[in-house]
């Protein structure tokens, strides 16, 4: 009797160790996670707010008359990669976030990206801005018809409307095509509660009011 015991605790004693490991493993890994997931967090935060107080000073030290709304005219040069061109502001659902030239995966993680090769804000066309549903563009899940959203940039403050949002597939350009008329569009993944990637794009449709 005492030698099967001997023997049964002998057979457990690798699976015991091989959970503990497993144990201590998984720990680490999920301490790494979270550490990750708040280093991300952190960074995103103090990039909005250094960008957002910098975006404040130069459009204070610009004269009122270019600093209110309509603009002087379109920018000389293309936007930088990586460089900050202003604000996007959806009031009633509480978007505010800062706008960065490109969607790389290091932009879209700490601000809005323009899309290269569509107008700038304020310019005649389709101004085309994307965001991550999980952080900036998760309340464009509320927006509505005739909701206002603002751009502004060291060129002006643009006022659009919400005309319409649709969900299409990632491989649908059209809603990227360039308009004779002044219109926004933002670009978001969708459906904004799934965990993994997204097989779909949430659109809002708005156009360019006056002010």
């Amino acid at each position: 009797m005492k030698v099967r015991m001997a023997r049964q605790i002998s057979q457990l004693m690798p699976t015991n160790r091989f959970l503990r490991w497993s144990r201590d493993v998984f720990l680490v890994a999920g301490v790494l996670a979270l550490g990750y997931s708040g280093f991300i967090l952190l960074d995103t935060k103090f990039y909005q707010a250094y960008q957002a107080r910098r975006f404040q000073q130069q459009l204070s030290s610009l004269h009122p008359a270019v600093a209110k709304a309509g603009g002087v005219g379109d920018l000389p040069v293309p936007p930088i990669p990586g460089e900050a061109l202003g604000r996007i502001e959806i009031t009633r659902i509480g978007v505010a976030a800062i706008i960065v030239e490109g969607i790389n995966e290091k932009t879209l993680r700490r601000a809005v990206g323009h899309i290269p090769g569509t107008p700038l804000p304020g310019q005649q066309g389709n101004v085309a801005i994307a965001g991550h549903r999980d952080t900036f563009f998760r309340a464009l899940r509320n927006v509505q018809q005739d909701d206002e959203i603002r751009l502004t940039t060291l060129k002006g403050s643009y006022r659009y409307l919400v005309d319409s949002t649709q969900v299409v597939r990632p491989d649908d350009m059209q809603v990227l095509n360039n308009s004779d008329e002044t219109i926004l569009t933002l670009v978001t993944c969708y459906p904004f509660y799934l965990v993994g990637p997204a097989p779909k794009r949430f659109i809002v449709r708005a156009h360019k009011i006056p002010g």
